[in-house]
C-alpha cells in the first residue's frame, strides 16, 4: 500500500463479473502500445488492440482505483481524444458512460482503440493522485509509467495476456522489474521498441517502469538483484548516491526476514522533484510484487534523503509479507473500478509499518531510544482520531466519506497494534515467537496465489497462534477498546512518562501541523491536533486556511518552501500569518522563539529480570 508522506511532513476484482455476450477468440495476447517518440503537448498516444470479439458492444474501463492506493483517483480523466477503430481503419460509435467507462457498439468490428493521455506531474494539484501512483510525461528526458495511468482492460478480459510495446528515444532507458521479451530497432532511425509480455492485466498495472536518462545501479542481496533507477532533474543525486544506503537496509530486511521472501529481483524507482517548477508534490512511494515507486523533493539535504528512503523503501519492501504474500480475495481479484475493500488494513498498512520500524531495532540501525521515540510519536499522532473506531469497520469502508480521512491512522495505530500483537505473542510464548514468525505461517499457509476469505482470517490467526489471541482481537481491532499501552509496555518494563521537547514551526518529528487540499491548492492548519507553543501564541485555530507569512503566499505547492524558510527564522522576529478563519480573512502576528510541546516518551525500567528478558526477545528476536 502506498506510504504517504505529507508534503510538508517530509521534511517529515472479485474480477468485474458484469453480465456480458462479449468472449474472445483463443488466444492472441492483448497489444497494448504507448508511443513515447511523439510527444505533443505532454501528450501520450495509447492503442489497445484486442484479440477479435464478439457481441454487440463490449466496456473498456481504465482504472477508477488501484491496490494499494485506498482512494478513487478516476485515472480516465486523464485520457483525451478516445476513437474506436474497425478492421477498415473507420471510427465506430461509442459513449462514454462514466470518467472512467467507454462502451463500443457493434464490438465484433473493433480492431483497436487509440487515445492520448495527460500527465499528473504538470497539473495543478495533480487532480487529486498521489504522486507515486501519478504519472509524468516529459519528452525526451523522462517519463513515469504507472501503467494504470495508460493503459485500460475490456470487460471480462483483465486475466487475459497482454503485450506492452513502447517505442521510445534511444537516449532514455526503461527502470523496470520486468524482463525485455525483445527490442525492435527501428530501421535508420533514432528509436526503439521494447516488448514486454505479461500474464494478464493486474500484471500491467503491477510493473511501473520509468524511463529516464541512464542513471542505473544494481547490487545483489543474497540471491536477490536490486535495481535503483534515478531522476534528478537538477543532477543533485545519481543512483550511486543512493546506492549505500539501499543496500545496506536491504541487507538487514533480508537478515530480519529470513527465508520468506522469495523476491528474485526488486525494483527502486526514485523521482527527485523539482520544488521549484510544477512537479510532483505528493511525496512518498507507492509499492508493487517487486518493485517501488518513490517520489521525493530533490532539494533534501543527503542525511534527510537517505533517512527517508530507508523509512520508506523499507516499508514498502516489507509488503512483500503482507498483501502480496498474504492477501484477502477482496485484493486478490481487485474491481478496479468498482473494488470491495478488506477489512485487515490494520495488517496490510499496519504490520507492514511496525516492521520497518522493528528491523531497524532489530538490525542495529537504530537504538532502542529511537525505537520508542518513534512508537511514543505514533501513540500521539493515532490519539488525534477516533481511539474507539473498530479498525476493521473503517478498513473495510475506507472508500467512503465519513472514513477516508481515517486512513493516515493506519500508519500509526495500525502500526501500534503490529506492535501490541508482537509483545502479546512473546508472553505468550515466553519469548519464543512473536508477530514475524506469525506472519510466516500466514505466508506458508497462503502466498501470493492463495487469498483468504475476509471474514476468516482472524479464527485462522488464533489457530496458529493461541487462543487468547481472540481476546486481544475482540478487545481492540475488531472491538471499540483503546489499547492500554502502559499494560502493554508493563509486559516488556518499560513505562511512559511526559517531558517538555522542541519541535519546528511546521512539524513535531514527522507530524506535520498543516495539511493541503489538493483539490483547491490551500494549506490549512490541521484539526483534532494540540499545536506548539509558537502556534498557540500567535493563535492559530484547527481549519484556519493559511493564506501567507510575512506577505509571501502559499500553497499546496509551495509547502516545502514554507517549511525550509520557518527553519532560517532567527530568535524575536516579528512574523505575520493571514489566514481564512469562517469566511473572514485575519491578520495573526507573534515574535518566533524555540517551539516547544509536551510530549511522552517510552523509558525502559530494568527492575525486573522476566522483564527485560522478553523485552530483548521482542527487540533482538
Amino acid at each position: 500500500m502506498k506510504k504517504i508522506l505529507y508534503t510538508f511532513a517530509l521534511l517529515g476484482t472479485l474480477i468485474s463479473c458484469k453480465t456480458t455476450q462479449v468472449q474472445p477468440e483463443p488466444k492472441q495476447p492483448i497489444i497494448a502500445s504507448l508511443d513515447l517518440v511523439n510527444v505533443d503537448n505532454d501528450k501520450v498516444k495509447v492503442s489497445v488492440d484486442p484479440d477479435r470479439l464478439t457481441g454487440e458492444e463490449i466496456r473498456f474501463y481504465i482504472p477508477k482505483t488501484v491496490p494499494g492506493t485506498y482512494s478513487n483517483d478516476d485515472y480516465g480523466k486523464l485520457v483525451e481524444d478516445f476513437t474506436a477503430l474497425d478492421y477498415k481503419g473507420n471510427e465506430m460509435e461509442f459513449h462514454r458512460e462514466n470518467e472512467n467507462t467507454w462502451v463500443i457498439s457493434n464490438a465484433t468490428e473493433l480492431d483497436k482503440l487509440t487515445y492520448f493521455v495527460n500527465d499528473t506531474y504538470d497539473i495543478e494539484g495533480e487532480e487529486g493522485v498521489f504522486s507515486p501512483s501519478g504519472t509524468n510525461i516529459a519528452k525526451n528526458e523522462n517519463f513515469v509509467l504507472n501503467l494504470h495511468g495508460f493503459v485500460g482492460y475490456f470487460e471480462n478480459l483483465s486475466e487475459e495476456p497482454y503485450r506492452l510495446e513502447i517505442t521510445r528515444p534511444e537516449t532514455i532507458i526503461p527502470g523496470t522489474a520486468l524482463s525485455l521479451a525483445e527490442i525492435n530497432n527501428g530501421v535508420e532511425t533514432d528509436y526503439q521498441t521494447d516488448i514486454f509480455l505479461l500474464n494478464r492485466y493486474f500484471e500491467v498495472i503491477d510493473n511501473p517502469i520509468m524511463y529516464s536518462l541512464p542513471d542505473t545501479t544494481s547490487f545483489m542481496v543474497e540471491d536477490m538483484e536490486v535495481l535503483v533507477n534515478v531522476y534528478s532533474p537538477n543532477k543533485k543525486y545519481t543512483s550511486e548516491d543512493i546506492k549505500p544506503g539501499i543496500e545496506e537496509m536491504i541487507s538487514a530486511q533480508k537478515r530480519f526476514l529470513g527465508e520468506i521472501d522469495n523476491t528474485g529481483k526488486y525494483a527502486i524507482l526514485l523521482y527527485l522533484s523539482d520544488t521549484e517548477k510544477q512537479d510532483a508534490r505528493g511525496f512518498g512511494a507507492l509499492e508493487h510484487h517487486t518493485s517501488t515507486v518513490v517520489v521525493l523533493p530533490e532539494m533534501m539535504q543527503p542525511e534527510q534523503l537517505q533517512e527517508t528512503m530507508t523509512d520508506v523503501v523499507s516499508h514498502e519492501f516489507f509488503h512483500i509479507l503482507t498483501p502480496l504474500n498474504v492477501h484477502s480475495e477482496e485484493i486478490h481479484y481487485f474491481d478496479y473500478n468498482d473494488p470491495e475493500m478488506s477489512q485487515h488494513l490494520w495488517m496490510y498498512e499496519g504490520v507492514t509499518e511496525y516492521f520497518a520500524n522493528l528491523f531497524q531495532i532489530n538490525q542495529g540501525l537504530i537504538d532502542n531510544e529511537e525505537f520508542y521515540n518513534r512508537m511514543s510519536e505514533k501513540i500521539e499522532v493515532s490519539q488525534n482520531f477516533d481511539d474507539t473506531m473498530p479498525f476493521t469497520e473503517m478498513s473495510k469502508n475506507i472508500l467512503d466519506p465519513e472514513y477516508k480521512d481515517s486512513y493516515y491512522n493506519v500508519y500509526q495505530k495500525g502500526a501500534l497494534i503490529g506492535m501490541a500483537l508482537d509483545i502479546r505473542l512473546r508472553e505468550l510464548s515466553k519469548g519464543e515467537t512473536g508477530l514475524l514468525d506469525l506472519m510466516k505461517r500466514l505466508s506458508e499457509k497462503y502466498g501470493k496465489d492463495k487469498p483468504f476469505k475476509d471474514d476468516e482470517l482472524i479464527n485462522v490467526i488464533v489457530e496458529l497462534s493461541y487462543p487468547e489471541i481472540q481476546k486481544f482481537f475482540d478487545d481492540y481491532i475488531t472491538g471499540s477498546t483503546p489499547i492500554p499501552y502502559n499494560k502493554i509496555f508493563e509486559k516488556v518494563g518499560l513505562t511512559e512518562e511526559e517531558y517538555e521537547t522542541n519541535t519546528g514551526y511546521f512539524l513535531a518529528g514527522q507530524t506535520p501541523y498543516i495539511d493541503g487540499n489538493p483539490d483547491t491548492g490551500e494549506l490549512f492548519f490541521r484539526e483534532n491536533i494540540s499545536f506548539n507553543s509558537f502556534l498557540d501564541e500567535l493563535g492559530v485555530e484547527g481549519g484556519d486556511i493559511l493564506k501567507s507569512v510575512n506577505g509571501q503566499k502559499y500553497n499546496i505547492q509551495t509547502a516545502y518552501n514554507l517549511v525550509m524558510t520557518a527553519e532560517s527564522w532567527e530568535d524575536n522576529e516579528e512574523v505575520t500569518f493571514v489566514v481564512v478563519r469562517d469566511g473572514e480573512e485575519l491578520s495573526l502576528t507573534a515574535k518566533t522563539h524555540q517551539p516547544t510541546t509536551t510530549s511522552t516518551r517510552i523509558i525502559e525500567k530494568d527492575d525486573d529480570n522476566a522483564q527485560v528478558k522478553l523485552r530483548e526477545a521482542w527487540l533482538k528476536g
